[in-house]
């Protein structure tokens, strides 16, 4: 039957125990499963559901989630099947329930929702939790999570709902502690802690027990003001014949789960590739090793002690936590000392930065002298470009190394999401970090050309603001020392440029400390220019891109991605041969310079075809106008 009590009463004696994996265990039990969506099944097959809720209870789970985990609208649910599948997953689990001996808690599963628009996480939630309240469920998990993106509104939503719902929010991390989209697990559990809604914070998924118990003991040992809960996968998954098995044995899972919950944690259960036979042995352990008393926490996250094993220890020091609508650490002011770029912005100096292209061979000399003969004209940073167009370069962030090794000038790599996942790009940022770069320019990418696409796969699993989020958790976790600055880039010639403040906002929320535009060639760029000047709280790098002919100006205007070229422009190179063209290239530039100076904290001047030359009058003309 179902229990009535007052979970905290519960948890004030003995952890709560959850049931184990339903996609995974389907699997091995039913050959014809085939990669079906599990919930699905509540419509097809509810009986056989049925009996994996009875398989789990009888094992001694005392708390059954709903098989809903993807119920949520998107690319698996219409609006109308998501409710159909919730009241379905709801009433299967409540029979499972009424006709088992003993009182077990039921919880209505939920997983991460699709974001698209920047606020509308909470409202893709708000479905499955109406569905639910619909069907009279009391108790919410939501897990493997990895972001917080609405978590605070759908969790006061449900409990001006229902005021006795007991609420988890569960994050999925790798053994490194990161999440899917880069955020370090315990920056997101610190940042929950002070949502009053949340009952209990924890971490389930990717990761197997000794690698989620080697996080309980850091968790353990800070200020916690919520039930933790920890819900491992099984260990990490083989693939054979295209099926993907897991190997841990239930004996060990269950005395790993032992010392989690000897930690500290309160609820306990499993995750992906646990079965009955694992949530059996971990009621046995508990059974025969019963633990001392349990630490309880009121509804507003006071918390109280009986003999806790967590209480008086010796508190470390917390990771320091942009939360929302707080001051964000600005990684381009004064007290990062080992950037001296960044210092010089922060100061309220203009700088200049020219971008320069990697070559597509081994031949570096005329690269490296480039580089030079920019440093000698008094260039604060040189800009590398990561792959442009998606095709193959010396890589941005081996030159920029070799720049500031050989040459002692600040580079700015490209990193685009093109090309690596998450964990290769922290090996990336690592690598830099040792090697003194400590700025970087944080972009999406271009996609590769359609040709190419058989042989060239991108991966693309997340944008430009997600990386700089990870690179700033990166910064407050491993990189205190020498932090990145991170920039970005601002399309100031788009015609919907609402929607590029809007991504703008985003990426400075995100971390993101200087926008680099993209070239200024009209009316409208320059307009576009001020509004970002007055709306957006950022350093801002205005784009130069020198037009050296008539046929650059149509190809520029008409094929280059994100940049126009006036028409008036396009029309002054008529008829220009190379010398009249760098020459009116040279006199456009230093007056683009010069009508964007009072919007901007520096100039981003982007050498066209390896013109160095043209670009060092054009530097030769900024620096006059700077010395005004």
């Amino acid at each position: 039957m179902l229990y009535q009590g007052n979970i905290r009463d519960y948890l004030s004696k003995q952890p709560l125990l959850f049931d184990g994996a339903m996609g995974t265990y389907l699997a091995d039990k039913y050959i014809q499963f085939g990669g079906e969506s599990c919930e699905k099944w509540n419509l097809r097959y509810p009986e056989r559901i049925k009996q994996i809720h009875k398989e789990y209870i009888d094992a001694g789970a005392v708390a059954i989630k709903t098989n809903t985990f993807a119920a949520n609208a998107g690319d698996h649910f219409t609006a109308e099947e998501v409710g159909k599948v919730i009241a379905a997953g709801t009433q299967i689990a409540r029979e499972a329930i009424e006709e088992s001996a003993g009182e077990q808690i039921l919880f209505g599963d939920i997983g991460p929702v699709l974001i698209g628009d920047e606020n509308d996480a909470a409202e893709r939630y708000r479905l499955p939790v109406d569905c639910f309240l619909e069907q009279g469920v009391r108790h919410f998990l939501f897990e493997t999570l990895d972001n917080i993106e609405g978590l605070d509104e759908i969790t006061e939503y449900i409990k001006q709902k229902q005021p006795e719902a007991f609420i988890i929010v569960s994050f999925a991390v790798s053994p490194e502690g990161l999440t899917r989209s880069g955020c370090y697990g315990r920056s997101l559990y610190q940042k929950m802690m002070n949502v009053s809604s949340i009952d209990a914070l924890g971490f389930n998924c990717i990761s197997g027990p000794k690698h989620l118990l080697d996080l309980m003991y850091k968790l353990s040992r800070e200020q916690n003001t919520k039930y933790i809960s920890i819900m491992p996968n099984a260990g990490y998954p083989a693939v054979l014949d295209n099926r993907t098995y897991y190997e841990a044995h239930h004996y060990y899972y269950a005395k790993e789960m032992y010392q989690i919950a000897k930690q500290g944690a309160s609820i306990i259960g499993g995750c992906c590739g646990t079965d009955p036979s694992f949530i059996s042995e971990i009621a046995k352990t508990l059974q025969q090793s019963p633990l001392p008393g349990r630490k309880t926490y009121s509804a507003d996250g006071s918390g109280r002690s009986v003999n806790s094993v967590v209480e008086n220890r010796q508190t470390e020091q917390s990771i320091p936590v942009a939360n929302d609508g707080q001051e964000v650490k600005n990684y381009a002011g004064k007290d990062n000392l080992r950037n001296t770029f960044a210092a010089k912005l922060a100061c309220g100096e203009k700088v200049l930065v020219v971008e320069l292209d990697p070559p597509v061979t081994p031949e570096i000399d005329f690269f490296m002298e480039g580089a030079a003969k920019y440093q000698q004209a008094g260039v604060d940073a040189i800009d590398i470009a990561d792959c442009p167009v998606a095709k193959a370069r010396i890589d941005s962030s081996i030159l920029a190394c070799k720049v500031m090794r050989e040459l002692g000038l600040t580079a700015i790599p490209h990193m685009t999401c093109r090309d690596r996942n998450i964990n290769a790009t922290k090996a990336l940022l690592l690598g830099l970090n040792v090697e003194g770069v400590n700025n970087v320019l944080t972009v999406t990418g271009d996609p590769v050309p359609a040709a190419e696409r058989g042989l060239v796969k991108t991966m693309f699993s997340y944008n430009s603001a997600v990386l700089a989020n990870h690179i700033r958790t990166l910064n407050e976790q491993i990189f205190q020392n020498n932090p990145f600055m991170i920039s970005g880039a601002l399309n100031v010639n788009a015609v919907n440029f609402d929607s590029q403040i809007i991504h703008a906002k985003r990426k400075i929320s995100q971390g993101i400390d200087v926008l680099f535009t993209q070239p200024i060639l009209t009316e409208r760029a320059l307009n576009n220019l001020k509004r970002a000047r007055e709306e957006l709280d950022v350093k801002i790098l205005g784009g130069i891109m020198p037009v050296v002919s008539y046929r650059n100006a149509c190809f520029m205007n008409s094929e280059m991605a994100g940049i126009d070229v006036d028409p008036r422009i396009i029309e002054m190179y008529q008829d220009k041969d190379r010398a009249q063209g760098e020459e009116l290239a040279e006199q456009i530039s230093a007056q683009v310079a010069q009508e964007i100076a009072p919007y901007v904290d520096g100039f981003y001047l982007i050498t066209p075809f390896k013109r160095v030359e043209l670009i060092l009058r054009i530097i030769k003309q900024i620096r006059g106008l700077l010395d005004r």
